[in-house]
C-alpha cells in the first residue's frame, strides 16, 4: 500500500473520530441524567485520544495534520441532539459504533494497541444505553443481560406448540396434495409416513446446527474477551465501571464493584461475559442434540394428527378422517397459543383452522392439476 493509500486512510480515521468525540461532548451536555452524561464525556477523551493517534500518523507521513472540522452528518446529529435530548440520537450512534467496531482489526497501525478492544467495548457499552433508553433496568432486563435465566419456560412451551403445527400443517398438505393427485392409499400412507420422518429429520438437524452455531459463536466471543482482559485489563476494567454506573451506581460504588470483580481473574472473565456480551457462560443456550431431539419430536406428535388417521380407515375415508383430525389440531393448537398471545381462544383457534385449510386445499388443487396432466 503506498503512502497515499496510508493518508488517505489516516484522515479518514481522523474524521470518524473527531466526529465522534464532538458529538459525544454534545450528547454528555445535553443528557439530565449525571452518571449517564459522565459516560459520554469519558466516551468523548477516548476518541480524543484515538484522533490524537492518527493525527500524530498523518504527522510523521506528511509533516503536518489539517484541521478537521465536523461533518455534514455529525452537524445534523449535534443538531438533534441539542433539540431532542441525547436519546434521540442515541440508536443511530449505537449503530454506528456497531458498524465500525472492528475498523481497526485488519489495521497493521492498530496492531499491540488498545483501539480495536475500545471499539468494540464502546458498541457494547452504547447498546446496554440504547436498550436502558428504550425499557428501563427492569428486573427482565438485569436478566437477559446476566444470561437467559428465565427464558427457557415459556419460550420453550411456545416453540413446542409451534413444532407441532409445523409437523401438522406441512404432513396434511402433503397428504392432500397425493390425494389430489388420484394415487393410491398406499401410495397416500407411504408419502405420509416419509414427509413425516424427512420433516422431523429437517427439524432436528436444522435445531441442531441453529443451537450449535450459537454455542460455538458464544465460545469464540468469550475467547475473544478473555484475551482482552489479558491484553488491557484496565481497559476492561474501566469499561465495567461504565456499565455499572450504566445501571444507575455512583462513580465511587461502581469502581468499588469493579475492583472487587477484577480481584479475581475467574471472576472478572465471567463477570464481563455476561455482562458485556449477555451470555450465561454456565450454558451457552443449551445443549443442541437436546433442541434436536425436542424439535423431532414435537413435528413428529404434530405429523401424527393427520398420519394416523390413515392407518386405522381404508379408502376416501382416511382422507375425509385425516382431513377431520387435522381440522380438530389445528383448532387446538390455534386456542393454545393464545395461552402465550392472551387473547381469544375461539378467535385464534378459527384463525389457525382456516389457514391450514387454505394450505391443504392449496396442495390438493396443485396435486389435482398435476394428476390430470400425468393423465394425459
Amino acid at each position: 500500500m503506498s503512502d497515499a493509500d496510508d493518508l488517505k486512510r489516516y484522515r479518514a480515521n481522523l474524521q470518524d473520530e473527531t466526529d465522534s468525540a464532538a458529538l459525544y461532548r454534545v450528547m454528555a451536555d445535553m443528557e439530565t441524567k449525571a452518571e449517564i452524561a459522565e459516560i459520554y464525556r469519558r466516551l468523548a477523551k477516548a476518541e480524543e485520544a484515538h484522533a490524537r493517534f492518527w493525527r500524530r500518523r498523518i504527522e510523521q507521513l506528511a509533516g503536518s495534520a489539517p484541521q478537521v472540522a465536523t461533518s455534514w452528518r455529525t452537524r445534523v446529529l449535534i443538531w438533534l441532539t441539542r433539540r431532542f435530548g441525547a436519546n434521540a440520537v442515541l440508536p443511530t450512534v449505537m449503530s454506528q459504533e456497531v458498524t465500525n467496531q472492528a475498523m481497526y482489526d485488519s489495521q497493521r497501525e492498530a496492531d499491540h494497541t488498545t483501539l480495536p478492544a475500545q471499539e468494540r467495548s464502546h458498541a457494547r457499552l452504547l447498546a446496554h444505553l440504547s436498550s436502558r433508553s428504550r425499557h428501563g433496568w427492569n428486573g427482565s432486563r438485569y436478566a437477559q443481560l446476566e444470561g437467559r435465566h428465565g427464558a427457557g419456560g415459556g419460550n420453550a412451551l411456545r416453540a413446542a406448540v409451534l413444532g407441532a403445527n409445523d409437523g401438522l400443517v406441512s404432513t396434511l398438505s402433503l397428504i392432500m396434495g397425493v390425494s389430489g393427485a388420484a394415487f393410491s392409499a398406499q401410495t397416500v400412507l407411504a408419502t405420509a409416513v416419509a414427509g413425516t420422518l424427512a420433516g422431523a429429520c429437517s427439524m432436528a438437524m436444522g435445531e441442531w446446527i441453529s443451537v450449535q452455531s450459537s454455542r460455538e459463536l458464544y465460545q469464540r466471543q468469550i475467547e475473544a474477551e478473555r484475551d482482552e482482559l489479558e491484553a488491557a485489563p484496565a481497559e476492561e476494567k474501566e469499561e465495567l465501571v461504565l456499565i455499572y454506573q450504566s445501571k444507575g451506581f455512583g462513580a465511587e460504588e461502581a469502581r468499588a464493584i469493579a475492583e472487587r470483580v477484577f480481584s479475581e481473574p475467574r471472576s472478572a472473565l465471567d463477570t464481563l461475559v455476561r455482562e458485556e456480551l449477555g451470555i450465561n457462560p454456565d450454558d451457552l443456550g443449551g445443549s443442541a442434540w437436546t433442541a434436536a431431539g425436542a424439535s423431532f419430536v414435537v413435528f413428529l406428535v404434530g405429523a401424527m394428527i393427520p398420519a394416523l388417521p390413515l392407518l386405522v380407515v381404508d379408502g376416501p375415508q382416511a382422507i375425509v378422517a385425516s382431513a377431520a383430525s387435522s381440522a380438530v389440531g389445528l383448532f387446538v393448537i390455534g386456542a393454545a397459543i393464545t395461552v402465550f398471545t392472551g387473547g381469544s381462544g375461539l378467535r385464534s383457534g378459527l384463525r389457525q383452522l382456516a389457514i391450514g385449510a387454505a394450505a391443504a386445499g392449496v396442495t390438493f388443487g396443485a396435486g389435482r392439476l398435476f394428476g390430470v396432466a400425468l393423465g394425459g
